[in-house]
């Protein structure tokens, strides 16, 4: 290309797209460097730079500075401390003279050009929408494909929506309304891209923000939401002024707010709780009507075993689990829904097993050991550091209690290091899987400790706990069990 020919195709193509100058420069120097290239070796580093004031261009040649004598040592890529004058390590450039381009290298070029104007194009417009990430955008179908819709959402923006994306059932034609919550999403080898997604949490969160007005003048909080899209939601709302009812002020005069909300979602079934710092009262909200009789929390593993009665038990766990899946989603603990003729047992087997540890370590008799429990003593913690007046009614002595106490505290250290040990061991095996530190740790936050574990879910389960496809998903879970069969 001549000067003047770049010149001319920068202030064209600037005017045209609405880019900057500079960024046209550096995509004709790109698609130049890339028609070059076919005249060096293929591992040659390339680049060039055009003056923006003449148009006049200039190709340069990057060599690494390498040892000659070492073996790794390549001809076209590497140049000697000797010949560069510089230290090894350092880049050394040298100016090339220009190609002259044929009618291939030519159409080379400009093809290489056009698609890095693209490219800044549709970066410019996702910029235009970063402030708008997941939240609510109205659009009309421009095209349907088998596998996406896509969206006008303004008149020079358009957006993807996968049709995984949508809620079940649904269906669009050309030139429908719709409502999405934008999302920018990297694509490899693509850049950022505008995605829509109606299957979402916030799609929910934004709904009612719409509807409810408290919302937006954040007199009421959503702190938590979960969802089964299409099917039923659970959302967990707080009040900042005593005075207003959150749930009754998202239900609406006559349920008016959440049925439009579930309108706009295909009828979608949504509950609406009080949020409550507490964990086990947010739990006996979340499955309300259901009557929780008891819970019993592990806060290592996250998780509750909660007791309700005989009639309840239907109504807590939901069809297909739905109920107690959601309402798990909603804590961020892993529930586990047990009757009370299960919870009883289950008290009486840990009191057992805890009356034996406590006479095999503390080194004391089983009647004792009975008091100390009856007492509400129940961990080798609580015995360690209890008030010494606990045990004077059935200890004889206070060098008795403070070897007592002393003793259960060496056991509360053993117990702590089997469990360091056991969580690594567990780390370890989902290392296994390929699994990323945080992607461990939130497998772990739901009581996924090992591959056993994994292994029991679900595809869906899987991805409602960490950001996997779904072949790949199967793919991880399928692993996880090729020991059951060894």
């Amino acid at each position: 290309m001549q000067s003047n020919e770049i010149l001319a195709v920068v202030d064209s193509v600037s005017t045209e797209k609405g880019l900057d100058k500079d960024i046209i420069f550096k995509a004709i120097e790109v698609a130049i460097a890339s028609a070059s290239h076919r005249h060096f070796h293929e591992d040659a580093d390339l680049y060039v730079e055009i003056n923006r004031e003449t148009g006049e261009y200039t190709t340069h040649r990057n060599w690494l500075i390498f040892d000659k004598e070492d073996e790794e040592f390549h001809h076209e890529t590497h140049i000697s401390k000797e010949d560069s004058n510089g230290e090894i390590g350092d880049m050394h450039t040298v100016q090339q003279e220009n190609v002259a381009f044929g009618r291939i290298e030519t159409q080379a070029a400009r093809q290489v050009m056009l698609q890095k104007v693209r490219e800044a194009e549709r970066e410019k417009i996702v910029e235009q929408f970063r402030s708008q990430s997941n939240k609510l955008v109205s659009g009309s179908v421009k095209r349907v494909t088998r596998d996406n819709i896509i969206v006008d959402i303004t008149h020079e923006a358009e957006a993807l929506l996968p049709r995984d994306k949508l809620m079940p059932g649904e269906i669009y034609k050309i030139n429908d309304r719709i409502r999405a919550v934008l999302q920018i999403v990297e694509v490899e080898g693509r850049g950022p891209q505008l995605m829509l997604n109606r299957s979402c949490p916030e799609m929910v969160t934004e709904l009612f923000n719409i509807e409810v007005p408290e919302i937006n003048e954040d007199v009421i909080e959503i702190r938590g939401i979960a969802r089964d899209a299409g099917s039923r939601s659970k959302i967990a709302v707080k009040t900042n002024d005593g005075r207003i009812d959150p749930v009754g002020a998202c239900v609406g005069m006559r349920g008016s707010r959440v049925q439009a909300v579930s309108s706009e979602l295909g009828n979608e079934r949504i509950d609406i709780i009080i949020y409550d710092d507490n964990p086990a009262q947010l739990v006996i909200n979340a499955l309300s009507p259901a009557k929780v009789e008891s819970i019993v929390m592990d806060e290592d593993s996250r998780s509750m075993d909660i007791a309700v009665n005989e009639d309840n038990l239907a109504l807590a766990i939901g069809a297909r689990g739905q109920n107690i899946r959601l309402a798990s989603k909603l804590v961020g603990w892993n529930l586990n829904i047990i009757s009370n003729e299960e919870a009883e047992a289950k008290v009486k087997v840990d009191e057992t097993e805890f009356l034996a540890k406590i006479v095999d370590n503390l080194d004391i008799k089983e009647d004792i050991a009975e008091k100390i429990i009856s007492s509400g003593l129940s961990s080798f913690d609580d015995i360690a550091y209890a008030d010494n007046s606990i045990f004077k009614d059935y200890v004889d002595s206070e060098d008795e209690i403070n070897r007592i106490k002393s003793a259960a505290e060496d056991a509360a250290l053993l117990e702590a290091m089997g469990a360091v040990t056991e969580e690594e061991d567990n780390v370890e095996s989902l290392t296994d899987l390929n699994l990323d530190e945080e992607n461990i740790a939130k497998l772990s936050n739901k009581g996924i400790k090992n591959k056993d574990d994994l292994a029991e879910l679900s595809i869906d389960e899987l991805q409602d706990i960490i950001d996997i496809t779904e072949n790949d998903a199967s793919a991880m879970i399928m692993k996880a069990r090729e020991h059951w069969f060894n």
